[in-house]
Order: structure tokens, then sequence, then C-alpha cells
């Protein structure tokens, strides 16, 4: 399991206290310093069965300040999350072939 992380959000450290709780310890990504790939983010995608708009942070800074009202396509989404990766919602948890969003952080839980 790795569990797409920022120590920095709230919900992403009670997702992390949640799995370690259940004594399951993920691999961690710090992606804001360990950046994803962008075959990584879309095998996520794939995963949540989610199309990148939908895991965009759209009260963050780089959001408002370069995509608020424009209309991108999959893979302009994608090229904006590797280039301002705090456009990623977090957390993430992936587990084999699933992932989920820790939004709220129980809905980890779904996939372990």
């Amino acid at each position: 399991m790795e569990l797409i992380h920022n120590p920095r959000c709230s919900k992403s450290r009670q997702a992390l206290a949640l799995l370690e709780e259940k004594k399951i310890n993920p691999e961690i990504r710090l992606y804001l310093n360990d950046s994803l790939s962008k075959d990584e983010l879309k095998n996520i995608l794939k995963k949540l069965n989610v199309e990148a708009s939908s895991i965009i942070r759209k009260g963050e800074k780089d959001y408002k300040d370069n995509f608020k009202g424009k209309d991108l396509s999959e893979e302009e989404w994608i090229d904006a999350m590797l280039k301002f990766p705090k456009l990623i919602e977090r957390p993430i948890l992936v587990n084999g072939n699933k992932a989920v969003v820790g939004r709220p952080p129980e809905d980890i839980l779904q996939i372990i």
C-alpha cells in the first residue's frame, strides 16, 4: 500500500493515523517532495476511476491564479497537476489495483 501524503494536511494526517490504528504501515509518498511521474499519476487516476479534474483542489492559490474558469482537457489537467502538485487532492491510498481519496479520511478504510 502507498499513501500519497502531505504531512501539513490535517486530513492526510488523520488518514495515516487511521491506518496506524489498524497496524497498517503503508509506504508514504511525500508527493510534494517526491513528484509523481505522468505515468504514475495516470495509473492512480485509473485506479480511482475518475477524471483528473475531479481531484483538483480548487481552493489552492495555484488553481485560482492559473486555471480558474478554464476548460482543460484530461491531458492538460494531468500536466497541470504535474507542474503544480499542490493541486492534487490528498490523501490518496493506493492498494493494488484500487485507490481512494481520503476525503473524509475514513474513506481509505474501503480498500484496506
